[in-house]
């Protein structure tokens, strides 16, 4: 079966999802992220995306107070992202309990930063987002879209052994309207090398088996599992 990732989506330390990165478009789902993670845990959820949307707004992470309590509260693996824009902040989220770290925006505006930190602490801590719209690399929250391919964009990070890549068509997130699929197959024709984890649209349990055909490596999962479209009790085996 095909991994799922839930997401938890971070705006003043509240769990949150947003409509196609629209900040004016948010749904707030619960008060307390870490006792979201540790239901999400004992579902048997293995993994978790988590994402401070006041850091990808303004450059600077404003939840890694949840990062650390999910952390030291569950045996999750983390991928944090979300505002990581210099060295001192990666190693903070590293030390306050991240396993990966999820960055789109330094990949644009400055990937000989991102080169660094991969030659420093390796291409397995990092989760490359290649959020997508139309065929464009969008960043910052998906407020701002670059002149990037996607094609070039993954041609890029291969080549610095990066092998775990995430990706959203923007114009799907929050939408349930079912993930970009023929996006997905051409992503693998490229690269079938990567790890490629889908996320946006993803509405029911038909969208994940027609992701694991098309041979999607794991999917997060946001607004689908939080509105009880898809039931992670029926997908995994609870953790006693």
């Amino acid at each position: 079966m095909i991994g799922i990732i839930p997401a938890i989506d971070l705006i003043d330390g509240k769990c949150v999802r947003l409509n196609q990165g629209d900040f004016n478009r948010k749904t707030q789902y619960s008060e307390d992220p870490v006792e979201m993670a540790a239901k999400f845990e004992s579902q048997g959820i293995r993994r978790l995306h988590l994402v401070d949307l006041d850091g990808a707004r303004t450059g600077i992470p404003g939840n890694l107070e949840v990062l650390r309590r999910i952390a030291s509260t569950t045996s999750m693996q983390i991928d944090f992202g979300g505002g990581i824009r210099t060295s001192d902040t990666l190693a903070k989220v590293f030390e306050y309990g991240a396993n990966q770290v999820s960055l789109g925006s330094i990949a644009v505006e400055n990937p000989g930063l991102l080169r660094e930190w991969i030659s420093r602490f390796g291409p397995d801590r990092f989760f490359i987002g290649a959020d997508i719209r139309g065929d464009k690399i969008v960043y910052r929250g998906w407020q701002s879209e670059s002149a990037i391919h996607w094609k070039d964009f993954i041609t890029h990070w291969t080549g610095q052994g990066i092998n775990d890549f995430f990706c959203t068509d923007v114009e799907r997130d929050g939408e349930l309207a079912g993930p970009a699929l023929e996006l997905y197959r051409k992503m693998l024709e490229v690269f079938p090398e990567i790890h490629l984890v889908a996320s946006g649209g993803i509405a029911s349990m038909q969208d994940l088996e027609d992701l694991e055909k098309a041979g999607i490596h794991a999917a997060i999962v946001g607004k689908a599992i939080y509105e009880g479209r898809i039931d992670l009790d029926k997908l995994v085996k609870p953790i006693e």
